[in-house]
């Protein structure tokens, strides 16, 4: 099946459609057009406010269900961020391959000034609209009542009213929230960068501080850290602050704090900065390279050891997987099953919405167990990981 994309450019938000490839047109070969990455399977029906998810079967050979549209709408960036996007994109992707649905792209413009226009464009041909990111949040909840015939979904944000009278209630009837316990697989990175670091000091570079998603990720990966050893240094250090987005899109940026933070003794260090991570891994190089001792980096959202670099990929100790495939895949699922419900869906680690990656073979046996002991004590809840950082 050929599904329709929808590109979006410059500030009048020009609209172009054009017809993509089949299955081989994926995240793996990024083209001009926005994407992102790969899934399990989908979940039970979403409840109100957090809705365990449980993977699916596998997919049968020839989709089936009924066909519509969704419009997935990218953050800036879009296709082929080797991150965040890319792993929305990898979720429409499966959606398209095994439930048979459409779907059009978008990408706003360079300052974000035309979501709204989007996201209405989007829902004149669409069943369901997904805006990927938080920042679609305010413009979702007015647009969604004016198209009460087509449903939306955020990633990143609740969607929820939490002072409402009578309790938390969604911002509407038919929109939902799709988030995420990043500080959870960011405690298991955390853990993975103490059992490998020989300095005893770690950093950690955030694309954009002061909105409180982001600190979720720097609690949850010192706490991790400091569970292996409660004296490890860590260095933090965001590149932008909130209301600056460019954070996100920072990669020189991003390499100058690193360097930085290496040559404070650093040997470690994670990363929750969208396509600003790449300039991460290009430090963690550069530094091995010249000093002739080894230093590792830690990517975020996807597996970056499989999308990054040939040339960097031996310094990606791991990544915190956030399975926004999953959450993609997942909404679509319930839009055609008939069982989309308002309110937010929190994808934590008891549903694998957030975890680690092992490719590379950099973490030893005996460490990946360790971790995986701390994530059956996070899922019983013998641990419970901080959301916000020290101080």
């Amino acid at each position: 099946m050929k599904s329709k994309r929808l590109l979006a450019a410059g500030l009048a938000a020009s609209l172009v459609l054009a017809a993509c490839g089949d299955d081989d047109d994926t995240a793996d070969e990024p083209s001009d057009e926005p994407t992102e990455e790969p899934t399990e399977e989908p979940a039970e029906e979403p409840s109100d406010d957090t809705t365990d998810t449980t993977m699916a079967e596998e997919p049968s050979e020839e989709p089936s269900g009924e066909s519509f549209n969704v419009g997935l709408t990218y953050d800036i960036g879009g296709r082929g961020d080797q991150s965040f996007n890319d792993s929305a994109a990898e979720g429409i992707d499966r959606a398209e391959s095994e439930l048979g649905i459409t779907f059009t792209e978008a990408e706003p413009n360079a300052d974000g000034s035309n979501r709204a226009e989007l996201l209405q464009l989007q829902a004149d041909q669409s069943a369901l609209v997904i805006g990927v990111g938080f920042l679609f949040a305010g413009d979702v909840a007015a647009t969604a009542p004016e198209n009460p015939d087509t449903n939306f979904a955020v990633v990143d944000d609740a969607m929820m009213d939490f002072e409402a009278e009578g309790g938390p209630a969604p911002l509407c009837e038919n929109c939902a929230g799709l988030t995420f316990a990043e500080e959870q697989g960011s405690f298991l990175v955390g853990a993975a960068a103490a059992l490998n670091s020989e300095s005893g000091t770690l950093g950690f570079i955030g694309g954009v501080g002061g909105f409180g998603l982001i600190e979720k990720f720097e609690a949850g990966f010192a706490a991790g850290a400091r569970a292996v050893n409660p004296d490890i240094t860590i260095i933090p250090q965001y590149i932008t602050q909130a209301p600056d987005f460019d954070g996100f899109t920072a990669p020189d940026r991003a390499r100058e704090i690193a360097l930085a933070m290496y040559d404070q003794g650093a040997d470690v260090i994670y990363h929750a900065a969208g396509g600003s991570g790449a300039g991460l891994f290009e430090a963690a190089a550069e530094q091995s390279e010249s000093s002739g001792s080894k230093v590792w980096a830690i990517g975020v959202d996807s597996d970056q050891y499989l999308t990054a670099a040939p040339e960097v990929q031996e310094y990606i100790l791991t990544s915190m997987l956030k399975r926004v495939d999953n959450a993609v895949f997942e909404i679509t699922k319930a839009q055609q099953d008939g069982t989309f419900e308002a309110g937010n869906v929190v994808y934590d680690l008891s549903v694998d919405g957030v975890g680690y990656s092992t490719s590379g073979d950099f973490l030893t046996e005996d460490q990946i167990a360790q971790i995986e002991d701390f994530k059956a004590q996070i899922i019983d809840g013998a641990i419970e990981v901080p959301t916000a950082p020290e101080g």
